[in-house]
């Protein structure tokens, strides 16, 4: 009997294999020689097939993103998906698949207990590094230089040191996708110093925790000389900065400078400290959107100097709260010596200034916008030498100060107009290359038995291995919670981690007659090209497309919305000089532009407002537009 089952199974798989074999058959010339049918490839092939009705030749660009799966994995993890059972074999599936995950770290169990010199050193979790450490010094020329996606944790460094210097010279620069954190920085160390000459310059999409940083220390310096500069899109946070310090030096030289849309949250800063001097030079200075909070600073301190030199300067919209800034303090010196005079006015909260405080002396010199800070109108205490008001700035606007550049935040050539797209002509092109991690679509047979939503977040961050308060669990939430905001007046959008779910949206909007287009490579980023042929789509009439951009997730995942009035283009991108082809480049042109908000990037970039002026831009490497295909 039970032979015969085998021999039942075995037939049945035949029959099947035979009849999976014809069908891969039909028209699926774009199969290499000996390629599996089975495969996610061929079954994108036989899909596009049957979906969308025309001559032209399939999209190489869209077959190379299907899942790498070999029939076996995708039969073993489609089956793991349906028991919501991913997580047990998640190292497997997410190298199998090419997914972008965070490694899981392990504790390390090395100890330093002399000191250590390390010229270049490669991520890794310490556990317990230079603890009550005696004299000495410990050095990091170059930390995780040159990864990608770092993930470091120091869980104890330098606790209850004496006398100890700790020095970072480069730690993480130029990564991609950061999740680091510091658990006890210094804790109840005595004396010594320690300094971070670059932490993490030029990273994109960090995540960063100091959780407890130079708390119950006794006369150590701590010093960052640049913090998080030129980082984009991402968070970073100390959660208790030199609590319970005494007599204990602190400074920022840079803090987020030149920071794109970044988050920075501190929470009891110099709580119940004595002594303490504390100094940002430049905090969140020349920032784009920047979002600062402020909670407990300096909350019971006694007879120290707080000061902030430059906080938030020539930084565009953003907001700020200070929440209990100097409260219950005794003979503390508090300084703002320039706060906020940014251009394109953000939001400014001040809640608990001061409150509670004895033998104090606060001052502002310079401070920008704000109408927050009636309580403090009649206080004695508190001295503003330059206020700039509302109503000052309605007739004298910030953004007249000529030093303020205010297109800073938009690349050269990143938006242009239409009447710049000619044969001849020269334009700058901005850096359109993908700085995404690598990653593929999964299947649809897998994806269909994946969660994804808000009220299911954690399934996903179990599936995903994404720890609590993770990078990963926030680029999952980010995503996730995109992909569920209401569409905009007039749009029609999805999110899809499929090709195939992506060819139902395009041609739900455009019918089964389209095509997908895509910039041909990445020549021509961040330079000058001349422009070559170019050809409109659809005779270069007015048409509607469906434009698809990236959006980080573990695996690759797009944000597809449909775009109404719009003209598209490909154009022979120059070398100005050779005049060779360097390039094949996608454009396409939105005509109404009623509905973007007057600070859009294009109108700082361009002039004019909604509505005003049409706006074009290139499609960036691995970003797609969908349009109906041309007769020819």
């Amino acid at each position: 009997m039970q032979n015969f089952k085998r021999v039942t199974l075995l037939l049945s798989l035949c029959i099947l294999s035979l009849l999976n074999v014809n069908y891969a058959a039909e028209g699926s010339g774009d199969l290499a020689n000996g390629e599996s049918p089975f495969t996610a490839k061929a079954s994108l092939i036989r899909y596009w097939n049957k979906e969308v009705h025309t001559g032209l030749p399939k999209s190489a660009f869209l077959l190379s993103k299907a899942s790498p799966l070999s029939p076996v994995d995708l039969a073993k993890f489609s089956k793991l998906a349906s028991q919501n059972a991913l997580s047990t074999q998640f190292p497997a599936f997410c190298s199998s698949a090419k997914l972008f995950c965070f490694p899981d770290l392990s504790p390390s169990l090395e100890k330093h207990d002399q000191d250590s010199h390390f010229a270049i050193y490669v991520t890794k979790n310490f556990t317990n590094y230079g603890s009550d450490r005696a004299g000495g010094a410990d050095s990091f020329k170059n930390y995780s230089d040159g990864i990608n996606i770092p993930v470091d944790s120091f869980r104890r460094y330098g606790r209850g040191a004496a006398g100890h210097d700790e020095t970072f010279s480069n730690y993480a620069p130029e990564a991609n996708v950061g999740d680091q954190s510091f658990n006890t920085y210094g804790a109840g160390a005595t004396g010594g110093t320690g300094e971070f000459k670059g932490y993490n310059v030029r990273i994109n999409n960090p995540n960063l925790r100091f959780v407890s940083y130079s708390d119950d220390a006794n006369g150590k310096g701590q010093k960052f000389s640049t913090y998080t500069e030129d980082a984009n899109a991402g968070d970073e946070a100390f959660t208790s900065y030199g609590k319970n310090g005494n007599g204990v030096p602190n400074e920022f030289s840079g803090y987020g400078t030149s920071s794109n849309v970044i988050g920075s949250d501190f929470s009891n800063y110099g709580e119940t400290g004595n002594g303490a001097n504390d100094t940002f030079k430049a905090y969140g200075v020349d920032g784009n959107v920047p979002q600062n909070n402020y909670k407990n600073y300096g909350d019971g301190g006694n007879g120290g100097v707080d000061s902030f030199a430059n906080y938030r300067e020539k930084s565009n919209v953003g907001d700020d709260s200070f929440q209990s800034y100097a409260k219950n303090s005794n003979a503390q010196k508090v300084d703002f010596v320039n706060y906020g005079k940014s251009f394109n006015e953000g939001t400014d909260k001040f809640t608990g200034y001061g409150k509670g405080a004895t033998g104090q002396r606060i001052g502002f010199k310079i401070y920008g916008v704000n109408n927050t800070f009636k309580e403090y109108a009649r206080k004695k205490d508190v001295t503003f030498s330059k206020y700039t008001n509302a109503a000052d700035a309605s007739t004298k606007k910030v953004t007249s100060d000529s030093s303020v550049n205010t297109n800073k935040w938009v690349e050269p050539g990143k938006f242009f107009r239409e009447s710049m797209l000619k044969k001849g002509s020269e334009m700058p092109v901005p850096d359109i290359r993908d700085k995404m991690p690598r990653r593929s679509f999964l299947p649809r047979l897998i994806i269909s038995k994946l969660p994804f939503s808000s009220s299911k977040m954690g399934l996903i961050k179990e599936t995903f291995h994404a720890s609590d308060n993770s990078s990963m669990e926030r680029i999952i939430l980010d995503a996730v919670e995109e992909c569920e905001r209401a569409p905009s007046p007039g749009e029609t959008k999805r999110c899809v981690g499929s090709a195939e779910d992506m060819i139902d949206f395009a041609i739900s909007v455009l019918g089964r007659n389209v095509a997908v287009r895509t910039t041909e490579n990445v020549e021509g980023s961040n330079k000058n090209v001349m422009i070559g042929s170019i050809k409109g789509i659809n005779g270069g009439r007015v048409t509607k497309s469906v434009s698809c951009h990236q959006s980080l997730y573990p695996y690759l995942l797009y944000y597809c919305h449909s775009v109404p009035k719009v003209r598209v283009y490909e154009a022979d991108l120059l070398d100005p000089k050779s005049k060779t082809k360097i390039n094949r480049g996608v454009a396409i042109c939105h005509l109404d532009t009623s509905s973007w908000s007057p600070t859009h990037g294009a109108f700082l970039a361009l002039g004019s407002g909604p509505g005003r002026i049409e706006v074009c831009h290139w499609i960036f490497e691995n970003d797609m537009t969908w349009t109906i295909a041309d007769a020819s």
